[in-house]
Order: C-alpha cells, then sequence, then structure tokens
C-alpha cells in the first residue's frame, strides 16, 4: 500500500439534502442553507421542502469528496486500514459504522421505531426493499434550536388516571387491575393504533372539552397540541393519540440532547438538530403519516420496549470530553459501540486540540468560521464545512470570531 498523506488522511466532503414534507421550506430549512454552503450545484428553491442533510457513506444520500466527487463509501473501501482502523474493521463491519445528518423539521415526523438487530436481519431478508440492511439504529439528537419531541413512555403514573376517564376505558384490557404494567401499555398502544378513524376523532374531541385539571397537572398540554397536529395529519390519524396519552412530551434547548434505543417510540415535531445514529435507515411507522406508509401495527406494538418511562431517562447529558486539550469540547457518550458525539463550542480568539480517535470521524461546522490544523495541513472552516478526519490523526480548531463543531468519533 502507498503511503498515505496527511491530505489523504483528513479531507472536505459534501452532503446530499432529501425534501420529505416534513421539513422546512427553502431557505427557512437549516439543512439546505448547510448543503449551499459547499455544494454550488444545490439551488434552494423557495417552494420546496428540505428536511435531512446526510453526509456519510449510506446509498441512499451519500457524502462524496469535495473536489473530486467520489462517494466517500468508495474512498473507505480502498483504505479501509488507514481510513476506517483495525477497531472499525474487526468489531463494527469494516464499514463508517454511523450515519450522521441534519434535520430541519417544521411538522412531526412518523411515529417510529427502529427495529433491533434480530428483527431489522429477519426485516431484511424478508422485504430487502423497504428494509435495506440488517443493522439496529439507536440514535442521538441534539439541539441547535429550539427542539421539540415526542420521546419514550410518560411515568405509568400520568398515563393510568387518564385511561380512568369515561371515553378512554374502552382501550384498557379485560381484567386489567390498579396496577399497571407495560404489558399493559403495549396493549394500550396497540388498541389505540387499530381504533376505527370515526374513534379516533371522537377521543381527540373529548380530550378537547374535558377540564385540564381533569387530565392532570403532567397533563395539561394535550388540549393544546391537539389542533396542532390535527392540522398537520388530520384529524383520523392515531399517533396523535398515542403520543398525547403515552409518551413524554419534550422542549429541548440548544445543546440538550436525547438518546433513541433500538425499539424505542419517538417522533420528532419540530426544531434543527444534529442526529447521528448506527449505520442504518431501516424504520417501522405507524402514524403522523399517510396509512399507505403504515406498517403493520401488530408487529409495530410487538417490538416496543418500555426503557425510557420519564422524560429525564430520554436525555443525553454532555461531559467534558477527555479529548478535549482547552476543554472547550463537550462529549456526548450513547450506550452504544458505534460512536461518540463531540461538540466543541469556541469563543473569538479560541481554541481546542482533540486528541486522535480509534476510528473514523466526521465533522460539521454548525456555525461560525475558523480553521483546523491537521499535521502540516492548515484547512479553512466555515458554516456547513464537512471533513473526514482518520484514525489516530489530532486536529487543532481556531477561530478568530466564534466557531461551533459537532463530530461523530469512534
Amino acid at each position: 500500500m502507498t503511503a498515505t498523506t496527511t491530505t489523504d488522511r483528513v479531507f472536505q466532503l459534501t452532503g446530499s439534502c432529501n425534501n420529505y414534507p416534513w421539513g422546512k421550506k427553502g431557505k427557512d430549512s437549516l439543512a439546505a442553507q448547510l448543503c449551499a454552503k459547499t455544494d454550488k450545484s444545490f439551488q434552494i428553491k423557495d417552494d420546496e421542502f428540505y428536511s435531512e442533510l446526510w453526509f456519510g457513506d449510506y446509498p441512499d444520500f451519500p457524502a462524496k469528496k469535495f473536489d473530486t466527487g467520489e462517494p466517500l463509501k468508495d474512498i473507505l473501501e480502498k483504505n479501509k486500514e488507514t481510513l476506517l482502523g483495525k477497531k472499525v474493521i474487526q468489531n463494527l463491519d469494516g464499514q463508517l459504522p454511523y450515519l450522521p445528518k441534519i434535520l430541519s423539521i417544521a411538522k412531526a415526523l412518523p411515529l417510529q421505531i427502529h427495529p433491533n438487530k434480530e428483527l431489522a436481519t429477519k426485516l431484511h431478508k424478508k422485504d430487502p426493499e423497504n428494509f435495506t440492511d440488517p443493522n439496529h439504529k439507536p440514535e442521538i439528537a441534539v439541539a441547535l434550536s429550539k427542539f421539540e419531541v415526542f420521546a419514550g413512555w410518560k411515568p405509568l403514573s400520568h398515563i393510568v388516571p387518564l385511561f380512568q376517564l369515561s371515553f378512554l376505558r374502552q382501550f384498557v384490557p379485560a381484567g386489567t387491575t390498579d396496577t399497571w404494567t407495560d404489558a399493559t401499555l403495549r396493549e394500550i398502544t396497540r388498541s389505540l393504533l387499530k381504533a376505527e378513524e370515526g374513534t379516533v376523532q371522537y377521543i381527540a374531541q373529548s380530550l378537547l372539552k374535558t377540564p385540564k385539571e381533569d387530565l392532570g397537572p403532567k397533563n395539561d398540554y394535550i388540549p393544546d397540541l391537539i389542533p396542532r397536529l390535527q392540522d398537520q395529519y388530520g384529524p383520523k390519524d392515531p399517533g396523535t393519540l398515542v403520543a398525547l396519552l403515552c409518551m413524554n412530551f419534550m422542549v429541548l434547548q440548544p445543546g440538550d440532547s436525547i438518546y433513541i434505543p433500538a425499539d424505542g417510540i419517538h417522533a420528532y415535531l419540530s426544531g434543527d438538530i444534529v442526529e447521528c445514529m448506527a449505520r442504518s435507515n431501516n424504520v417501522l411507522n405507524a402514524g403522523f403519516c399517510p396509512p399507505a406508509d403504515r406498517n403493520s401495527y401488530d408487529l409495530f406494538a410487538g417490538t416496543l420496549t418500555f426503557e425510557g418511562h420519564t422524560a429525564a431517562d430520554m436525555l443525553l447529558p454532555s461531559n467534558k470530553s477527555e479529548k478535549s486539550k482547552e476543554g472547550r469540547t463537550v462529549v456526548y457518550k450513547p450506550p452504544m459501540s458505534e460512536f461518540d458525539m463531540l461538540k466543541a463550542d469556541l469563543g473569538a480568539g479560541e481554541s481546542d486540540e482533540i486528541a486522535p480517535s480509534d476510528g473514523p470521524g466526521v465533522l460539521i461546522v454548525t456555525s461560525g468560521q475558523g480553521t483546523m490544523l491537521a499535521g502540516d495541513k492548515t484547512f479553512d472552516l466555515k458554516e456547513g464545512s464537512i471533513f473526514f478526519v482518520a484514525p489516530d490523526t489530532t486536529v487543532v480548531w481556531k477561530t478568530d470570531k466564534g466557531m461551533q463543531i459537532h463530530m461523530a468519533v469512534v
């Protein structure tokens, strides 16, 4: 193998933007803004939705080398030892083990779960067109703006009183005692999803007529969100009932983060985020989408896990990164092996040196501008810049006016 220079170990990428209808329109979309900063062929249209900017090697919307247009996946395939490293080759399938994205969310994403590895393998074998890989997809979301999300389950103590209301008792399984279990919640969710469209409308209208004090102090936001969700997906979508009655509604601020485990129920509602996940695009949808896009309700309900039972359970805290020499970079460490997420916030005139990692890193400048020193090479960084950093590579970030960087690392 020929010697690899520092330039080869660190190189700039362009990402790919997509157009799901839950995305923000035109220049309101941060995903589109960041994409346009480095991809000169990308033109933002005022009447187009721009939902996600992907900058991994997954084939649906792949990143490419900035100066040549070569797909990142092809580059990695030719230089696995140098660009992926032994840890990834031996333990993480010998490919970029994560998929980073920017999401710009104007309305609710589908009510969804990402199947675990065992189920993903079965679904991929049975239906490879819709389940394009055999991997699981736990993920994190780091807020870049105010970020609204339904994630995980409310405490049972907040759910049970709602289903004592007369119009909701029909969903409680026969023989249920005052002591609910997660099995009870699974069947309630299944019944809500399978409810007749007229019943969904009736329940929503009944909730709107119910005094807030009868919903309980932890559920008083429910009537405020019903019109908003119905305006987005109509009055017959069962996702509204599952999200409002059973799930945590969370409002995060910039820098806050959540972790969604495999099989964890969630629906992002609004905001701009950095999202990173294990290398997969598998999903099961059950609401906040047209009926034709929904998967089997029984499969969905049967796959659910119940790890998170409070809003606090879903939060992923940041801590000072041990890789940071100056202490200006924090790390989000999800309980999975595929990646950690670094976030550097540099003020005017500040810098930070980041120690090498065992595997590859991919970074994006989410605001500001500056430079990156790697070996004897200096790279200009500006808002929207995306770079690949090989294992065993030290980088130094500097800025005159301020800069924020998010970087997925192994």
